[in-house]
């Protein structure tokens, strides 16, 4: 296959790729750029609502937290305490993420040093809280329940395959300086054509970071067994840390000698997040205790597993030295979320998410005037 067929051959792929696919990548892409900063437009929403934590010395113990908003739940026994994550800031709630038997999800929050239940999503939702849920689900699954889970993945991965084959047409690498010029007084057809090349090839890195990272989590049945086979790492699930039920064993409370010993099985990480068992499994499922090594460098990757029944270490994954496979995948959420630079990263992905639109526009101009040109050619043809 000679040079100039491939390159109508890709650009055939990358025009009729992107058709097919746009409206589904600018929706991923825009929903995108709304959840960049949610989390810090939440937190400031909800200490607007509860107001500010008032730091009073050491924080309670997870375990009395626990007990407090158990009792204040008491008079709704369908409601159940699946995770807890602790604060970052001192001037931080401690989220408690509640389910009830209809499987209806809720955030609790609550005070860390007098374990206050200061309110919850369950009772009724800001409308910054509804706002961001409808949105979540409209970027990772199109509302669209399962299906739209798996058919964002797909998207994702054939957003990755499209951004590969703009690179490739870019014409910056016959020269590098054109690559990268908009012609602003130019005839529109060219500066539109200007804008495209360049919009494209500066988003195009992270494009293909966020789609493909999207794609590798919503189909990580698919992926997740390609990157350990070819980074040749041995591949494990949350699913393989069971606890092993017996007669006459019943489950055990978190307490915080259970917190000690996963202290101690990675010391010097912090922990970050608790998930109670019946989170995942209610008979074989473990306690699972996540932690990080330092504010410097933060790994979240980091695990303990503990087992409900007995209470003993069961497993121990250390986010600093993990094989090749996990560290792959543990990394895909520093560049899905734009974080690997601080906040000039995440700014930038406020732009990367609008990126889709402003390609697709100026794409279909393209289109619309090569059809143009075919069907002008065609006319004299025919006359002829």
């Amino acid at each position: 296959m000679n040079t100039k067929l491939l390159r109508n051959w890709i650009f055939t792929l990358h025009r009729y790729l992107g058709l097919a696919i746009a409206l589904i990548v600018i929706m991923i892409g825009i929903t995108g750029s709304l959840l960049v900063f949610h989390s810090e437009i939440n937190a400031a929403e909800l200490h607007h609502r509860i107001g500010a934590i008032a730091p009073q010395g050491q924080p309670l113990p997870v375990e009395a937290i626990l007990e407090k908003v158990q009792a204040a739940y008491k008079n709704q026994p369908d409601v159940a305490i699946r995770r807890i994550n602790l604060p970052t800031a001192a001037n931080d709630t401690v989220r408690v993420t509640l389910k009830t038997k209809t499987d209806e999800w809720a955030q609790a929050y609550v005070n860390p040093y007098t374990g206050a239940v200061l309110g919850d999503s369950l009772s009724s939702q800001s409308m910054v809280e509804q706002f961001f849920k409808v949105v979540l689900e409209l970027h990772y699954a199109l509302l669209a329940g399962d299906l739209g889970v798996k058919l964002a993945g797909v998207v994702g991965l054939l957003m990755s395959i499209l951004t590969i084959t703009g690179v490739a047409l870019w014409p910056g690498w016959r020269k590098l300086i054109n690559g990268f010029k908009i012609k602003w007084n130019a005839h529109p057809k060219r500066v539109n054509f200007d804008v495209h090349k360049v919009v494209g090839i500066v988003a195009a890195v992270f494009l293909f970071l966020t789609f493909f990272t999207g794609f590798c989590w919503n189909l990580g049945e698919i992926a997740r067994p390609i990157i350990y086979a070819f980074s040749f790492s041995p591949m494990s699930a949350l699913e393989d840390a069971t606890s092993t039920p017996a007669a006459g064993r019943t489950s055990i409370k978190l307490t915080d000698a259970l917190l000690r010993k996963a202290d101690a099985a990675l010391p010097g990480f912090e922990t970050t997040y608790i998930a109670l068992p019946a989170e995942s499994d209610q008979i074989k499922g473990a306690f699972m205790i996540r932690k990080r090594s330092s504010a410097n460098n933060p790994s979240w990757d980091s695990s303990v597993f503990i087992d409900q029944y007995s209470g003993e270490v069961i497993r121990v994954d250390n986010g600093v030295k993990q094989p090749l496979g996990a560290r792959i995948e543990n990394s895909f959420a520093t560049l899905h979320y734009g974080t690997f630079w601080g906040i000039p990263s995440r700014v930038l992905y406020v732009f990367v998410g609008l990126a889709p639109l402003i390609l697709f526009v100026t794409g279909v101009v393209m289109y619309y005037h090569r059809r143009k040109i075919k069907t002008v050619m065609t006319s004299e043809e025919v006359t002829q």
